[in-house]
C-alpha cells in the first residue's frame, strides 16, 4: 500500500522556483507543466515503493533523480517527506539537506 507524501515548505518552495524559472526563460509553461507531472508521477512512485531512491548519509533520507533535478526524501512510518529538490548541474558545494 502506497504511503502519504506530504512536501516540506523548503520543498514547496524548490519546486515553485524551479517551474517559475523554466517559464520565465522559455516564455512558456509548457515545460513547467512536464516538469512539473515528472516530479509528481516519480514521487508517486516512491509512495508505492520507498526504498526506490538511493541511500544518503543519514539512514531515513533517501534520494531519485528526475531529469537533472535530485529529489531528497524521509521515509516515515506512515507517510514521505519531500525535503527538497536540488538542481544537479548547481555548485554541490552550496547543497545543504
Amino acid at each position: 500500500m502506497a504511503k502519504k507524501v506530504s512536501w516540506t515548505p523548503r520543498a514547496l518552495l524548490d519546486r515553485l522556483e524551479i517551474l517559475e524559472y523554466w517559464a520565465n526563460r522559455n516564455k512558456s509553461k509548457v515545460y513547467s507543466k512536464k516538469l512539473y507531472d515528472f516530479f509528481a508521477s516519480n514521487t508517486k512512485l516512491v509512495a508505492k515503493n520507498p526504498e526506490l531512491g538511493g541511500p544518503t548519509e543519514f539512514a531515513s533520507v533517501r534520494v531519485i533523480v528526475v531529469t537533472d533535478y535530485l529529489i531528497y526524501y524521509n521515509i516515515g512510518d506512515k507517510d514521505i517527506e519531500i525535503l527538497t529538490i536540488w538542481d544537479s548541474r548547481r555548485n554541490p558545494q552550496k547543497f545543504k539537506l
